[in-house]
């Protein structure tokens, strides 16, 4: 039994399980939606589920909890990655960082470009064929595991970031019928709270997270796509390291120092005695 759990412990670690998860519960997912159980299933992600602090009251369906609130939490986590890659990383020069820009660019003309040449009598859906499925991108590179290049994953990461961005950005100024530009100025004050953290070297997480809510809650109130809060709060958190860099240099130096005092007592070896 033991050695049962550790081969489950094992795979749930492994670079593929999320992959296989994704692919799983996909596959489940088709089959539920074309049997017998569609009409519930449907109604189950219809189904509201309503926040409410005193006065304030959000309420949304399931389906929309998880691509607007989820998806925020997924992007944070991408931008956290982008956001290290960009200071210390593979994308830490300007031209490597602007290969994936260039490429999310094109990624989201040259579809909605095809789309408006064979939709001529009715361009207003060039939108759609802009967006990038990132988390099936991802889980396809997942399951190939240690066999896909780690710059490949990084580079679909980037992209997707940029992509939704773009996305957020076509959605708010062609397809939302109505912007609340008030909440714009609550937006902008809670996000400057966040960057005065950075600047202040807070590294606490709570107050970045609970700030990060409240971002999310205005982002999403103004009307466009809520999951840019995830993106935007990533760039605003400060990337530090696990080791002190005084503590990491006084340490090195008392090595240092340890093995100058015994040098003089290690045996050195001629080419003979080698050979020997």
């Amino acid at each position: 039994m033991t050695k049962q759990i550790q081969s489950i412990e094992r795979f749930i670690k492994d670079e593929s399980f999320s992959g296989v998860l994704l692919f799983v519960a996909t596959i489940a997912a088709v089959m539920v939606a074309n049997s017998s159980l569609s009409q519930s299933y449907f109604e189950l992600w219809e189904m509201a589920a309503v926040v409410s602090i005193g006065n304030f009251v959000i309420s949304m369906s399931l389906m929309h909890w998880i691509n607007d609130g989820l998806m925020a939490l997924f992007f944070l986590m991408v931008g956290l990655e982008i956001k290290r890659e960009l200071l210390i990383g593979e994308l830490s020069s300007v031209q490597k960082a602007s290969f994936p820009i260039v490429a999310a660019i094109g990624g989201m003309a040259i579809p909605a470009l095809v789309y408006v040449v064979f939709n001529m009598d009715d361009p207003k859906g060039f939108g759609i064929p802009m967006a990038t499925d990132i988390a099936f991108a991802l889980g396809i590179l997942m399951l190939l595991g240690k066999k896909v290049n780690p710059a490949l994953k990084l580079f679909l990461v980037a992209l997707a970031v940029v992509d939704d961005l773009g996305a957020v950005i076509v959605v708010a100024t062609v397809y939302t019928s109505e912007i609340h530009a008030e909440y714009f100025l609550h937006a902008a004050l809670v996000y400057a709270l966040i960057w005065i953290l950075n600047l202040k070297k807070v590294t606490m997480l709570m107050p970045y997270l609970l700030l990060g809510m409240a971002l999310w809650v205005f982002i999403h109130s103004i009307g466009v796509h809520a999951t840019i809060a995830g993106v935007l709060l990533a760039f605003a958190i400060p990337i530090t390291s696990k080791v002190d860099e005084k503590d990491f240099i006084e340490t090195t130096k008392d090595h240092v120092d340890e093995f100058e005092k015994h040098i003089d007592n290690i045996p050195i070896l001629n080419h003979h005695q080698i050979d020997a």
